[in-house]
């Protein structure tokens, strides 16, 4: 079974047992999550597409991890001007592990 989900303003590609990194949400360790966005579901040779969500269709996830990923570098330069800006970014995550698909 597979679905596509909408969180974080982003979409995912999930199936039960996969652990992806999402945009962060407040929750603590070990809760669970229902994800009631969703986009696609495929069952074997059957494909439901919703317009633009599927209704009574959700996917259960398990909160495993918070975090910040690796840090992101901008550097920008004026040539001529002696002028450099350098920064650094470092976005929050939240780590989940898909539990189940319900269709």
């Amino acid at each position: 079974m597979l679905a596509v989900i909408k969180t974080g303003g982003k979409q995912y590609v999930v199936e039960p047992g996969k652990k992806l990194k999402i945009e962060k949400l407040d929750k603590e360790i070990g809760e669970i999550v229902d994800f009631g966005e969703v986009l696609l579901i495929q069952n074997g040779e059957k494909t439901e597409i919703g317009s633009p969500f599927l209704k009574g269709a959700k996917v259960t996830a398990k909160i495993l991890a918070q975090g910040k990923a690796k840090k992101t570098v901008k550097f920008m330069y004026k040539a001529k001007k002696r002028s450099h800006t350098k920064t650094g970014h470092r976005q929050m995550f939240t780590e989940v592990e898909i539990a189940e698909i319900k269709a």
